[in-house]
């Protein structure tokens, strides 16, 4: 996908999650985040984008701490949200193709600008289902081509990472394959005391396979709704569901 693709979807799913929050109301409990309410949700994802819009305008090639958001809620409270959105998806618009810049994962990406506008474009898309969840109803659709994206954002590019708590002691072989966006829509991951190693292709035999519209498995992989099919050893996919949160 071009980055002009994820500017796209990053501003279509702000101004949906922003709507569903404000239907909702910020009182109200994200059963996604169990530990959130609506207010939460909108502090963390607006906080987010400003932290990414402040790394991308300033060129900073070191991390920097985030801001703590403000004290706001109901109406004010989506508005700085808006805001947050806006100054955002304005950063990114017009930032330099060749943009140098900090970034914090090895995902493919030609560029850090294609990095960060993909990064941002998946994290509202995850809270705008939250925000959804939260309102109650029928959420909005997930694009399989941008879903299986946001698999191969998670596999290859989170659980790259030395942080992640994916392990195992005795090796171990899991596949993921969205099953309606295309052939090349299916991921190996080996599974070790080292971080995951992930490549998008069908290579060898797993031990279990998680599988499903593109849409429900990149929503299970961010741990918002069940896998819709294991087949395999499901203690592989339990050691998956326990240790892969982010």
């Amino acid at each position: 996908m071009e980055t002009a693709e994820f500017l796209e979807i990053l501003d279509r799913e702000g101004r949906l999650l922003a709507a569903a929050a404000a239907a909702a109301g910020t009182d109200a409990k994200v059963p996604t985040c169990p530990e959130w309410q609506v207010r939460d949700l909108l502090r963390h994802t607006g906080a987010v984008h400003r932290w990414a819009g402040a790394l991308v305008a300033g060129g900073h090639t070191a991390p920097r701490p985030m801001d703590d958001p403000p004290e706001l809620d109901g109406a004010e409270l989506v508005a700085w949200y808006r805001d947050s959105h806006r100054l955002l998806l304005d950063t990114l618009a017009a930032a330099p193709v060749d943009l140098e810049c900090w970034t914090f994962h090895p995902a493919p990406s030609p560029s850090p600008l294609a990095f960060w506008t993909r990064r941002q474009a998946h994290e509202t898309t995850v809270h705008r289902y939250d925000a959804e969840a939260a309102r109650g109803g029928t959420p909005s659709p997930v694009a399989p081509d941008f879903a299986a994206d946001g698999i191969d954002e998670l596999l290859r590019g989170f659980h790259a990472r030395s942080r992640s708590r994916v392990r195992s002691e005795e090796p171990r072989v899991l596949r993921v394959r969205a099953q309606d966006a295309g052939p090349d829509a299916v991921w190996t991951v080996r599974i070790s005391t080292e971080p995951p190693l992930t490549v998008r292709a069908e290579e060898g035999e797993a031990e279990a396979e998680l599988s499903g519209p593109a849409d429900r498995l990149y929503l299970a992989l961010w741990n918002r709704t069940a896998v819709p099919r294991v087949t395999g050893d499901s203690s592989l996919a339990d050691l998956w569901r326990d240790l892969a949160a982010i």
